[in-house]
């Protein structure tokens, strides 16, 4: 069933702790953000509870576990039934938040074979993993092939390399090939993989006649796999990507019927990528109007029944994860103030290296997690604990007072983040909470590192 859904701002309580997304019927569906004042409540009730904090805890990352639930059954009331949503592990690997997604009978899409097995100890059935990568070992494709698992060849070297491995072992793997429709860049080059020239997948407009051959070759391949990108990239992009794959598909399923020795090609995974929003003050499209734009321009992939499958990734973790790290000191300069804290580069690479593409709100609370307010405001620099200048997390940020002791919050820090965690000046990965807010239940997702765990990841 397909919910038409609506979003009014004189709905909207900005007010409160999130923003509440009502459905035509006024059943509240998601919330777009954890907004401060959840985050202080959270934060006041950790640091009020020892079980779930110590004095060396200087920094906490939080995810809201109902939110992720929200997102991934939002996925699943506007796709129809059939539709495979397999969440990007890459976006965020924590294993228990992967083993709570299988039990939602998700789908997980894997780019190694470290993070296949991953999938498989969180209790991913085979036919619901996804194995994408442009640089797939043999050892890769023949652990795969003989676990069933789904697979996407990335080149056509590598379509070689499978009809090989296939001959060895017998496999009820599904596989596809992935294209490159070449249909242009969005705003972010490092997220934006389907220009002219990309390392990922085959180039459609250079190479359309040499695919027509490999389906006709290859008889087992049944798949198509595109992915336009992620953030900065608009949603006219993605559809207009996901269109010129799905023409092909089309005019390749006719000439493979014409040929009459193999069934047409039926599975279309259309990749992840709609972009997130940052800005709290801003819209930004949701699934309804993805899905709406996708109806609207490929009728076809709805009404001929072919399987569709998904990989978001940003999208369902991205806004149910923030961070609180304590304020060890203040810098006060003539003319600048800097607030030094205890995560930077080594969780946020990209907003440190390229931070006019990456934004997060930011929040100051007192030392017990209490919000700080004013209007009284200056501009802060705020900095991580790394060895290098470019360790800033935001500039000329205006900010409350900030003393040492106080706690910085970051907003929206649930993808793409923690998962790209940098080992430079061996900083620990800091405990990291999960929480169902309508509940107040908090759990442990993984324990702080200990300084054993760094010498023996360095040993």
């Amino acid at each position: 069933m397909f919910h038409e859904y609506v979003l009014k701002r004189n709905w909207i309580n900005f007010a409160s702790d999130a923003i509440e997304i009502y459905d035509m019927s006024g059943r509240i569906t998601t919330k777009a953000f954890i907004r401060a004042t959840e985050m202080s409540q959270l934060l006041q009730k950790v640091l009020a509870t020892p079980e779930l904090i110590d004095a060396d805890d200087s920094a906490l990352i939080f995810y809201d576990i109902g939110l992720i639930e929200n997102r991934i059954n939002e996925v699943k009331d506007v796709f129809p039934a059939t539709a495979l949503h397999a969440i990007a592990m890459k976006a965020n690997p924590l294993m228990l938040i992967l083993k709570k997604l299988a039990k939602m009978e998700t789908g997980i899409e894997v780019a190694s074979l470290p993070e296949l097995m991953m999938a498989e100890a969180a209790g991913f059935s085979t036919d619901k993993i996804i194995f994408d990568s442009p640089a797939k070992t043999d050892e890769e494709i023949r652990y795969a092939l003989k676990r069933n698992i789904r697979l996407n060849a990335d080149s056509f070297d590598e379509l070689e390399r499978i009809a090989a491995i296939k001959n060895e072992c017998s496999t009820t793997s599904v596989i596809g090939v992935r294209i490159n429709p070449q249909t242009g860049t969005g705003t972010i080059m490092s997220t934006s993989v389907s220009g002219e020239r990309s390392k990922f997948g085959i180039p459609l407009d250079d190479n359309g006649l040499q695919l027509q051959q490999a389906f006709l070759r290859y008889n087992w391949l049944s798949a198509v796999h595109v992915h336009i990108g992620s953030q900065g990239c608009p949603v006219r992009l993605l559809v207009t990507g996901i269109k010129k794959v799905f023409d092909f598909v089309e005019t390749m399923n006719e000439t493979l019927t014409k040929n009459g020795n193999r069934e047409a090609v039926s599975i279309v995974d259309i990749g992840g990528g709609l972009p997130v929003n940052y800005f709290q003050e801003e819209g930004f499209p949701g699934m309804q109007e993805y899905l709406l734009n996708l109806r609207q321009a490929i009728p076809q992939l709805f009404e001929k029944q072919y399987k569709i499958i998904t990989e978001f990734g940003r999208h369902i973790h991205a806004n149910a994860g923030w961070v609180a790290s304590r304020v060890e000191n203040v810098k006060r300069e003539k003319d600048y103030n800097i607030a030094m804290i205890h995560l930077g580069a080594d969780m946020f690479l990209r907003e440190c290296y390229n931070p006019s593409d990456w934004h997060h709100t930011i929040t100051v609370t007192d030392s017990y997690g209490r919000l700080k307010t004013g209007l009284d405001k200056n501009k802060y620099w705020v900095a991580g604990p790394l060895c290098f200048s470019g360790d800033v997390v935001a500039r000329d940020v205006e900010l409350p007072a900030v003393e040492a002791g106080d706690y910085i919050l970051i907003h929206d820090t649930g993808a793409y983040t923690l998962s790209m965690w940098s080992r430079y000046n061996s900083r620990q990965i800091p405990k990291v909470i999960g929480y169902h807010n309508d509940t107040n239940q908090f759990e442990v997702l993984k324990k702080r590192e200990t300084y054993d765990d760094l010498i023996r990841f360095w040993s």
